[in-house]
């Protein structure tokens, strides 16, 4: 593996390094370390990633491009992963490099893929719980590149993009949800494409994507005035059982429903949803 990282530098050898080490990087555990420490091999990476930009736009990825970046990529998730190396990540301001791919539109499979690999990476970042990943994420302006894909991404790549919203949103000391709470016109921004999503979800059920979505309302739920403001916006389906039945087998999501719709005063519908809610959660208070 070591061998492997070295050849990363090497032109005539890169290409097969990137792929042998994308396809072994859970068998070594230290892979980031290696990465990031070892000379030129960062640079040769983001090389990769840079090289594509021409074929953005006019759209012109191809698929051995868009493979051949994705295994890059894959090996910046180890690095974006790894406790020791996280922080070094966010400090170089890796992450900008990605933007440009979930600012795409086209629905090519590459394109497809190179977004849902570039989300991989900041679904990394956000798994664990760490108020420096988030305070970065939202100073570069990470919510209305997931929003866009959350609108117009494949169902998997809405789902990454809907996660890594949840998990700003659930930071334990409030940043993501005060941020989006900040003004009217984040939360309306948000609340918009949340809604969207279940109405797709009407014709082309995920129980997993709105598991997601279902999570980020509750969180919503808790300060005052987007409490206040869902009252009259949350989406009419998330009150029907004929919607909702899928999470029959679900019992956190649908405790989490039932805590929603009480939280914004649906007591009726809370109830038939058979859990064990009794009561609103008390709103937080602004930071």
């Amino acid at each position: 593996m070591e061998a492997l990282v070295l050849d990363l530098t090497v032109t005539a050898a890169k290409e097969t390094a990137l792929l042998e080490l994308s396809k072994k990087r859970e068998s070594f555990p230290e892979l980031a370390p290696y990465l990031w420490h070892s000379f030129g091999t960062m640079a040769a990476l983001l090389q990769e990633i840079v090289s594509i930009y021409p074929m953005l736009q006019p759209p012109s990825l191809t698929a051995h491009a868009s493979n051949r970046v994705c295994n890059a990529l894959a090996l910046l998730q180890c690095v974006a992963s790894h406790p020791e190396t996280r922080s070094l990540f966010l400090q170089a301001h890796i992450p900008l490099f990605l933007y440009p791919f979930l600012n795409t539109i086209s629905k090519t499979r590459p394109f497809e893929y190179l977004r849902l690999t570039s989300l991989g990476v900041i679904g990394a970042l956000v798994k664990v719980d760490d108020t420096e990943v988030i305070n970065f994420l939202l100073s570069t302006e990470i919510i209305p590149l997931c929003l866009r894909t959350m609108e117009t991404g494949s169902e998997l790549s809405k789902t990454v993009a809907t996660f890594i919203v949840q998990k700003i949103l659930l930071d334990n000391v409030r940043v993501g949800l005060n941020y989006i709470c900040a003004t009217a016109e984040r939360f309306f921004a948000v609340g918009a494409v949340l809604s969207s999503m279940v109405t797709g979800l009407a014709e082309q059920p995920s129980v997993r994507l709105l598991k997601h979505i279902i999570r980020c309302y509750l969180r919503l739920s808790d300060n005052p005035r987007a409490r206040e403001a869902l009252r009259q916006c949350l989406p009419d389906l998330l009150r029907n059982p004929q919607f909702t039945a899928c999470l029959k087998d679900d019992i956190t999501t649908r405790r989490w429903l039932a805590q929603l719709l009480v939280n914004v005063g649906h007591l009726q519908e809370a109830a038939a949803l058979g859990t064990d809610v009794v009561g609103p959660t008390p709103p937080l208070q602004q930071a």
